[in-house]
């Protein structure tokens, strides 16, 4: 039996929406991290995981990649996928 393909939705507390798919990955949260530079300017790193417990194990790697590089400060957001029954539409 083939798998379902599924069109996944990631709407963050900023209101940025992040659309993945198709896929028939059992995602489940989508992860972001801003990461604050010295000079004013910012570094989106994303990514999406199978569970919540997956996506936030990556805070602690956040905090040395933070040190490593020198980030004055950073955001870890997680939210949780939401499934969209069709393809999305195109933007015209």
């Amino acid at each position: 039996m083939a798998k379902r393909r599924r069109y996944l939705i990631a709407t963050m507390p900023d209101g940025y929406v992040k659309r993945i798919g198709p896929t028939d990955a059992p995602f489940t949260h989508y992860w972001r991290i801003v990461a604050h530079i010295g000079d004013g300017g910012t570094e989106v790193f994303w990514g999406h995981s199978k569970s919540l417990r997956e996506a936030t194990s990556k805070k602690a790697a956040t905090a040395d990649a933070a040190r490593q590089r020198g980030w004055t400060r950073y955001d870890f957001e997680v939210v949780e996928l939401t499934e969209e029954a069709a393809a999305p539409r195109a933007d015209p």
